[in-house]
């Protein structure tokens, strides 16, 4: 199979593409034949060691070797261990791995899988789960969301804050965007009830307004952030997708800094992290069937190109999710 890895830290032009064994699957593993793939700013990082915490579980001095990188994925069930159930061969699926959707096959645990919706393509089914998942349990889960809130979402418009905006509505949420001039239309379009400008806005002076605040940017300190919440607001950390590259820590900086200030403040400040799991899968698969939410794709790259997708996101402008297509 052909796959793209990479012996060496660096930007994208790092990546190679080669003739790679197809994995061998362990019982509780399904092989899947990648049909498309998607891209988050977890793969850059991973490519780049940026942050340098990524060394430890990718390589000190450099990537071990037979490393793929890639986590979104839609495809085709080609063969499933002894231990799995709820799948057979030519069944079509979504989910992710940690590494390795950047290849024509992968190895996919059983629980980070789902079958995808009939109705959705390959494209827009690998667009779903690292953004999906991260706002569905970071609003959910640590932001403990509720009907009636006022829920606020810093970058509307990206891979995560698309599908943060759209879930929230679910949950019955008043939601403001905040996004740049460009993208006010389409983050209303998803549903918000109130787009800020943030080029003619800052949100952080609305004091007192927003029960919980979804932070994905990075781009505010921790004390600007808490003043728009209520007394009694929450304040969930994303991981900014703006913060300092090249250091030790990137975005857990501000997830380290939060955890410390948090139990010295009246608002609440917690962290989401990613827990691929085949129970939001399925939940997430519900909505999309029911169109109360939808993958927003900005560009599509062919597999050949993944290094130019990786780029044009790591640029920070990318509306929605950038999909690959095999």
């Amino acid at each position: 199979m052909r796959a793209w890895s990479w012996d060496r830290y660096g930007p994208p032009d790092v990546l190679t593409l080669k003739d790679m064994d197809e994995p061998a699957i362990a019982r509780d593993e399904v092989l899947v034949r990648v049909r498309a793939a998607s891209v988050n700013p977890y793969d850059w990082r991973h490519v780049g060691a940026d942050p340098k915490l990524v060394r430890l579980s990718v390589g000190l001095r450099r990537p071990k070797p037979g490393l793929i990188p890639g986590a979104d994925l839609a495809g085709v069930v080609e063969r499933v261990g002894d231990g799995v159930t709820g799948l057979r061969p030519g069944d079509e699926v979504f989910g992710e791995v940690r590494l390795g959707s950047f290849a024509e096959a992968v190895a996919v645990p059983r629980d980070r899988l789902a079958v995808k919706p009939a109705g959705l393509g390959f494209a827009q089914a690998a667009s779903v789960s690292m953004a999906a998942h991260t706002a569905l349990q970071g609003l959910r889960d640590v932001g403990g969301i509720s009907a009636g809130q006022r829920v606020l979402v810093n970058g509307a418009s990206g891979g995560i804050g698309t599908f943060a905006v759209q879930l929230a509505k679910t949950f019955g949420a008043e939601v403001t965007g905040v996004c740049s001039t460009r993208n006010v239309e389409l983050v209303r379009s998803l549903g918000a009830d109130d787009v800020v400008d943030y080029t003619r806005d800052d949100f952080t002076t609305r004091e007192g307004r927003y029960d919980l605040l979804m932070d994905i940017v990075g781009d505010r300190s921790l004390a600007r952030l808490r003043r728009p919440l209520t007394p009694r607001g929450t304040l969930v950390i994303v991981g900014g997708i703006a913060s300092p590259r090249g250091g030790l820590l990137g975005p857990a900086g501000q997830i380290v800094r939060g955890a410390l200030t948090s139990p010295f403040v009246r608002r609440r400040i917690a962290a989401v992290s990613w827990k691929p799991n085949a129970g939001d899968l399925r939940f997430l698969a519900e909505l999309l069937e029911k169109e109360q939410i939808v993958p927003v794709i900005d560009r599509t790259y062919p597999f050949t190109e993944i290094p130019d997708a990786l780029r044009y996101l790591a640029g920070g402008h990318a509306r929605g999710k950038v999909a690959i297509t095999f």
